[in-house]
């Protein structure tokens, strides 16, 4: 299974992950969170960010999911990339959560491609009739 690791700004990670829990009624295994303050220094969370990147891999690869791109959450995950194994893609929301949740036992180019499609598609434009 694919482990997953949000690195986002402040309490966003955690807020995503509960949602999460509470639309799957469980807390997924091999999931962790690292919300950055805007006093982080990110050279100084970078080395707590690499054992928790152990933490939610059990060997088969960890899919990064940050908030904003080219923001210090972004920037800090992106040191972690290894490609192939440890891939990355920000703009997470909880569509994409779930839709990573639902497919991490495939391999990760699939679970890449369901988790930006499971991000984009659930972002519709909402009409009243």
């Amino acid at each position: 299974m694919i482990g997953i690791f949000l690195v986002t700004h402040g309490t966003l990670g955690e807020s995503l992950i509960q949602c999460a829990c509470h639309v799957l009624n469980k807390r997924p295994p091999q999931i962790v969170q690292l919300g950055l303050a805007a006093q982080d220094d990110p050279l100084d969370i970078l080395p707590t960010a690499r054992q928790m990147l152990g933490w939610a891999d059990s060997g088969e690869g960890v899919l990064l999911l940050t908030d904003i791109y080219g923001a210090t959450p972004c920037n800090v995950a992106a040191k972690l990339l290894e490609p192939g194994r440890v891939e990355g893609i920000s703009g997470v929301n909880l569509p994409m959560l779930l839709r990573v949740l639902t497919y991490r036992d495939r391999d990760m180019t699939n679970l890449l491609q369901r988790a930006v499609s499971g991000g984009c598609d659930g972002v519709l434009h909402m009409k009243n009739g």
